[in-house]
């Protein structure tokens, strides 16, 4: 079993959850992250800290259409181990719905350091 990071995390990209997480798996898009399934241990310290609840594991139902997501971009997408800013806007997308068709971005987020 494994997390995976869900279409709210768009736009929002809080990143609580990468401060928590114990074996850095988590990678970074633009405007959203997503959690590498071979990496992440099942331990869910993740899931609570998302302000969002982007996070779930892929148990969930809701999570299916979002595990092959993940697995692709963390491919592609640079490591992120340490808590950046979130975007000056994130709390205006927060409680926004269906951000995936028009507001997703394939483009990695920028290397830091």
């Amino acid at each position: 079993m494994t997390y995976v990071v869900k279409e709210s995390c768009i736009k929002c990209k809080y990143m609580d959850c990468v401060e928590v997480c114990p074996v850095d798996c988590f990678y970074e898009g633009e405007n959203m992250l997503v959690i590498h399934p071979d990496e992440c241990i099942d331990c869910g310290v993740c899931e609570p800290e998302c302000p969002v609840e982007a996070i779930v594991p892929d148990s969930d139902p809701s999570a299916e259409k979002w595990l092959a997501h993940n697995r692709d971009f963390s491919t592609t997408w640079p490591n992120i181990t340490r808590k950046g800013e979130a975007p000056a806007d994130a709390d205006a997308w927060k409680d926004v719905q269906d951000k995936f068709a028009q507001h997703f971005s394939a483009n990695p987020g920028k290397k830091k350091g």
